[in-house]
């Protein structure tokens, strides 16, 4: 019975979570995926809602709410957080960032197709203009954006369980 519920809600999830992302400041993933808990949640304590597609909506309205409530109160640093400058160039600092580098770098070389030499490409120390990397890599300078795109999201993917696990 979940699963057929969880079937017949995904394609509305996904509208619903698109269609307020962009207001609320969200990802529609973080939107999607909030909901999907809430659910799981509301199964195990009362069980499957009345009318689960406005039970959907009224949640994923929820969520962007508190998202954007979220959004607004958090403020960036002016500054560094006190302390963290003046212990940058402690040994053990870099050699944590000099490990997270290694792990960067190890992550992109497993992606598939094209994406290592795009993104060895988008992080080479020449800096590269977008037409250059293109004229390297033999592809337009209008797909480079799109495949950057996809190449993000599958080393997003395959970070998150090395980042989750450590």
């Amino acid at each position: 019975m979940t699963h057929d519920l969880v079937a017949s809600l995904r394609p509305l999830l996904t509208a619903e979570a698109t269609a307020e992302a962009y207001a609320s400041g969200a990802e529609p993933g973080d939107l999607e995926q909030a909901v999907w808990l809430r659910l799981l949640e509301r199964l195990e304590a009362e069980g499957p809602p009345a009318d689960p597609h406005r039970w959907l909506r009224s949640a994923v309205r929820s969520e962007a709410r508190r998202t954007r409530c979220r959004t607004r109160d958090e403020r960036p640093y002016g500054t560094e957080p006190a302390g963290v400058a003046e212990y940058a160039h402690e040994p053990e600092r870099l050699a944590l960032a000099s490990a997270r580098h290694r792990a960067l770098r190890d992550a992109v070389r497993r992606l598939p197709g094209r994406c290592p030499q795009v993104l060895e490409a988008l992080l080479s120390p020449r800096d590269l203009t977008y037409r250059e990397i293109a004229g390297e890599l033999g592809i337009s300078q209008g797909s480079l954006g799109p495949e950057r795109s996809r190449c993000l999201g599958c080393l997003r993917r395959l970070l998150t369980p090395e980042v989750a696990a450590g």
